[in-house]
């Protein structure tokens, strides 16, 4: 039988421009390739940092060579030290507890509420002693409420550091991803809204937050200071000039790639009204600009003839549409189990392995009818599924 989608879907990264090669060959040609050579005015890395950071609304940033070296870079930052503990969503990429490890910290797994972002209330229940900071995952393009969880922080006395790896443009109650906590680390790995291959950015507002993020990313140096001076314990987290080439021309074009697939994601939301068990997870209240690097969907399994995940996701990229599964809950990763602080489960996150679906960002840069392919694809998929219910 022919799929219903043949067509195949976007390129991502998107083709380049020719800002982009010009950028690129000029940086080979000059020699100056490195953020090791200097932060003055001609280093493409220092302007990339200035412009995201104001792009966002934030005062500084300070670019790294990736999003989990910037959450890193983020916590150490904050005062966050081995031994310590850090709150941290069960549903996210495994980046932004790995990143605790590698400062040093304790996971701490919280549960998720039905948008699958972090649960305000689940910080009175687990901060303890020794909790330093919280990170609420701006999952998919939607900030996290981050709100109630910077009252909540501020009575433990703990640090916001907000993992925006997903979130580059996103708006809550008309505030920027970047400026909702004491700090914010964007991604530009390959598959993020802005892309290099790799990188990230960490950006603040904090002075203090700044010079401290400065110096450990640059082996403990301070700026007014001997290149071989390190006053301070740092590392070498810095990006290159050839990442920032191909990151700047990006900039003018996020917000048009953002309408394109809010538009998309609003289309495929109509198409599947009429598709039981087969609908869009919430955005938390407040969101007033979500980026869409995902959208998400719940399955309901019961009206797909109880057919699991697993073979419903088969089924759809049989009909040319490659849904993703998602993510697996942290409190379910067994690498993480000798370091994460475990004091109970988290339910809602481990039922989300079980009935959430990605449709990724490259699909919601296709057009409208793409999107009814989406839906039509369920459709089939879930008529064939009731001819031949799972039998148990």
């Amino acid at each position: 039988m022919t799929p219903v989608r043949t067509e195949g879907w976007p390129q991502w990264p998107p083709p380049a421009t020719d800002e982009q090669r010009e950028r690129l060959m000029r940086v080979l040609d000059g020699g100056r390739w490195g953020a090791a050579a200097g932060h003055g005015e001609d280093s493409l890395v220092a302007r990339f940092a200035a412009d995201f950071a104001s792009g966002v609304g934030a005062a500084h940033g300070v670019c790294t060579v990736n999003g989990t070296v910037a959450l890193f870079l983020a916590l150490r930052a904050l005062g966050v030290r081995p031994g310590d503990e850090v709150i941290v969503p069960a549903y996210t990429f495994v980046a932004t507890a790995t990143a605790v490890v590698l400062a040093g910290a304790a996971p701490v797994v919280a549960d998720v509420t039905d948008t699958l972002h972090l649960d305000p209330s689940s910080l009175a229940r687990l901060a303890g002693p020794r909790t330093r900071a919280v990170v609420p995952v701006h999952l998919a393009g939607a900030p996290a409420d981050t709100e109630a969880l910077r009252t909540a922080a501020e009575h433990h006395g703990l640090a916001v550091v907000e993992d925006a790896a997903q979130a580059h443009g996103a708006r809550r109650h008309g505030r920027p991803a970047g400026t909702l906590g004491d700090a914010a680390c964007f991604s530009f790995q390959s598959s993020k809204a802005m892309t290099a291959g790799e990188g990230g950015i960490v950006v603040t507002d904090d002075r203090r937050t700044f010079e401290r993020l400065w110096a450990l990313h640059n082996v403990g140096r301070r700026a007014d200071e001997g290149w071989y001076e390190h006053p301070e314990l740092g590392w070498n987290l810095r990006m290159t000039e050839f990442q920032a080439a191909v990151l700047g021309p990006q900039l003018p074009l996020l917000e048009g790639q953002i309408d394109h697939r809010e538009a998309r994601a609003a289309t495929l939301a109509r198409a599947l009204d009429d598709i039981e068990g087969l609908s869009p997870v919430p955005e938390p209240a407040g969101t007033t600009r979500h980026t869409r690097h995902l959208a998400l969907l719940r399955y309901e399994a019961a009206a797909f003839g109880g057919h699991p995940k697993a073979v419903f996701l088969a089924a759809m990229n049989a009909e040319g549409v490659p849904l993703d599964t998602g993510y697996r809950s942290l409190t379910r990763e067994p690498s993480l189990a000798p370091y994460a602080v475990r004091t109970r489960p988290c339910p809602v996150a481990e039922a989300a392995e079980d009935s959430v679906v990605w449709v990724r960002q490259p699909m919601l840069m296709a057009d409208d009818a793409a999107m009814a392919d989406i839906a039509q694809a369920a459709l089939v998929v879930q008529r064939a599924f009731r001819r031949r219910p799972l039998r148990r």
